[in-house]
């Protein structure tokens, strides 16, 4: 997945692609995806309507881990 624009991925809380990447890029260290994925979604509020991004934050947290965002 190329994350070079930012677009809307938790269409319920209106959060962006940049806005989970800033949620991310404020903690100094990374434990695991799920423990990523609750800081994320208490810091922008995603995944917290219908649940239907959640596989989609879980991707872009897991691949941020991996490789991090450019």
């Amino acid at each position: 997945m190329e994350y070079k624009e930012n677009k809307i991925i938790c269409n319920c809380k209106q959060v962006s692609l940049f806005d989970i990447e800033d949620a991310l890029k404020n903690n100094q260290r990374f434990e695991d995806v799920e423990k990523e994925f609750s800081e994320v979604q208490k810091i922008t509020g995603c995944s917290t309507g219908c649940g239907g991004c959640h596989d989609k934050i879980i991707k872009i947290i897991s691949d941020f881990l991996h490789n991090g965002l450019n």
